[in-house]
């Protein structure tokens, strides 16, 4: 899930988790992982609870930025393959799933 609105990039694991659970009405502790933005596009937070305890990851990019939705209040969610290209560095906008259907009988 990324939240879409720039953060103030001194927070932390529990200032994170916070802001998860009080502003974005979710619950940090599923192993969900939720992205956040810096005001410089080039910068971004991971945060997510593994089962034993709050992991925070932290990445910037040298020489591009990323590609963000357009900042608004609340979250927007990514497949897998979206957010490998978002934290790539990619634009996430031009991966799409591949759509697949349940067989309909077991041979």
């Amino acid at each position: 899930m990324v939240a879409t609105k720039p953060i103030d990039f001194r927070k932390g694991h529990d200032s994170l988790a916070a802001m998860v659970k009080n502003e974005l009405r979710k619950d940090p502790f599923t192993g969900t992982i939720f992205v956040f933005r810096a005001k410089k596009a080039d910068r971004l937070k991971l945060l997510y609870w593994d089962g034993t305890g709050l992991v925070m990851a932290y990445k910037r990019l040298e020489e591009h930025t990323f590609t963000w939705p357009a900042i608004k209040d609340g979250l927007m969610m990514l497949n897998h393959a979206q957010f490998e290209a978002l934290f790539a560095g990619l634009d996430w906008r031009r991966v799409r799933a591949i759509e697949a259907r349940a067989p309909e009988a077991v041979e």
